[in-house]
């Protein structure tokens, strides 16, 4: 008899995790082990606010998967649809060579795209921050604005360029606005004219920043941003985005040729198309991360909707962030082994450990295990929590790096040659034309059969 074959589709928190526990507990010659990606990484999404501010380099959020994955076969490309009944994944690859992949058990964890709304201008003049393209474009663009603004005699063109704004006042919000706003003052000690010039700005339509930490760390971190001199407009979203104004739903209109779109995230489309029941998006599952109906289909991450048994509440879904990902990924793999070797698999629970948000400098706010931290000793907490969390140890090496070159010698504001590309999560590769479930069997039943000479 072969191998059966173990396919894992998204190398992120929730895949990653799965592949490395699937290596360490699976014989070499028991399994084949198979992850189709588009890329040979995998991203510490955490951080990306501080690549696009220049305290880290991008290859610092990078961790390769040929370095902590020893036997996994590396399919690149995206998983475009599934066909659940012959166990075949249909798969584009980066060439745009359409391939399958036949499977015996499945782990989802496509992970998520930039959640949109259809507001005119928005894919066309809105930068994102969620990849890795994305943060160093966003970061040469900024500082190309205050340069082009130093560069003109125009008060129309200088205030345009000089104002920036962030829509989202979740964690990649805040702690986007908070570091770019520094590096703002930073780069203005080139240009002291500019200074009084440059405005940020951080809406969001939620009454409160950040209502996961609770009222008492969401009202310390609004106080941080308003010190740094971030304009703060709670139940406000944007209408209209335009090249050079940015309208928002309380009737401002702002001079503005920068709009940083951070409003959350949406799962990947490759849920919906499967044909089986989703919540949001999200694949449902079991307790036991498999997905009803679909035999030997489990899916982790951001795009499934798992129960939260911590929680008591009928229909509470465990939250989308690394630390659920990581342990779901973990829990996933143990119970894709238990189902081959015909064992019960175990339902998923955590205890939510806390969150960290690092608003640059020395600020940051935390709440580890419940216990509600600001100043220096969140600082340390939430450095800390980001070195034990990286996946492995050249990561760890870099980030930490970074942050101590910066200490010692300050940071840099050049530029790096971006500034005049605009990749955008909005027309992402992950993005692209998904199958439907009866378009995925034909297709996998065309990409099955022997091809003619």
């Amino acid at each position: 008899m072969s191998r059966p074959r173990i396919v894992v589709i998204g190398a992120g928190f929730a895949g990653l995790h799965a592949l490395r526990r699937l290596e360490r507990r699976i014989p070499k010659s028991a399994a084949e082990i198979v992850l189709i990606s588009p890329n040979d990484y995998m991203l510490y999404t955490p951080l990306l606010p501080q690549v696009a501010s220049g305290l880290l380099t991008p290859q610092s959020l990078a961790v390769s998967l040929h370095r902590v994955l020893n036997r996994t076969r590396m399919v690149p490309g995206s998983a475009v649809g599934v066909d659940t009944e012959s166990r075949t994944v249909v798969v584009k690859k980066i060439s745009d060579e359409v391939t399958c992949e036949r499977y015996d058990r499945l782990i989802l964890a496509p992970g998520s795209l930039t959640r949109v709304f259809d507001i005119p201008g928005l894919t066309e003049h809105g930068f994102g921050n969620k990849n890795l393209a994305e943060a160093v474009v966003l970061r040469d663009h900024v500082l190309a604005q205050l340069e082009l603004a130093n560069a003109t005699t125009d008060p129309v063109e200088r205030e345009e360029r000089c104002r920036f704004i962030v829509v989202g006042g979740g964690y990649t919000g805040v702690e986007t606005a908070a570091t770019l706003r520094r590096l703002t003052l930073e780069a203005a000690q080139r240009y002291p004219d500019l200074r009084p010039a440059i405005k940020w700005h951080l809406v969001d339509i939620a009454p409160r920043l950040l209502p996961e930490l609770g009222t008492k760390l969401g009202d310390e971190a609004l106080d941080l941003l308003r010190a740094l001199g971030v304009e703060v407009k709670l139940e406000v979203t944007v209408r209209e985005v335009t090249e050079h104004k940015v309208a928002l739903t309380d009737d401002r209109v702002l001079p503005c040729r920068t709009l940083i779109w951070t409003a959350g995230t949406s799962p990947s489309p490759l849920m919906e198309s499967l044909g089986a029941p989703t919540t949001k998006g999200k694949l449902n599952v079991d307790a036991d991360l498999s997905a009803p109906g679909l035999p030997g289909v489990f899916a982790v991450g951001d795009a499934a909707a798992v129960p939260d048994l911590t929680k008591g509440e009928d229909g509470a879904l465990c939250p989308p962030t690394a630390q659920y990902a990581e342990r779901q990924g973990a829990t996933a793999a143990d119970n894709v082994i238990a189902s081959l070797l015909k064992r019960p698999l175990r339902t998923f629970e955590h205890h939510d450990y806390g969150l960290v948000v690092d608003l640059g400098g020395r600020d940051a706010v935390a709440r580890p295990l419940g216990y509600d931290l600001s100043g220096l000793p969140a600082f340390a907490v939430t450095r800390g929590y980001h070195l034990w969390s990286l996946p492995s140890v050249p990561a760890r090496t870099r980030v930490m790096t970074n942050w101590m070159i910066r200490a010692l010698t300050g940071g840099e504001v050049a530029r790096l040659g971006f500034a005049h590309g605009k990749p955008s999560t909005f027309v992402d590769i992950e993005a692209g034309h998904y199958l439907d479930a009866e378009t995925a069997r034909r297709e996998a039943a065309r990409l099955r059969e022997p091809q003619r000479p």
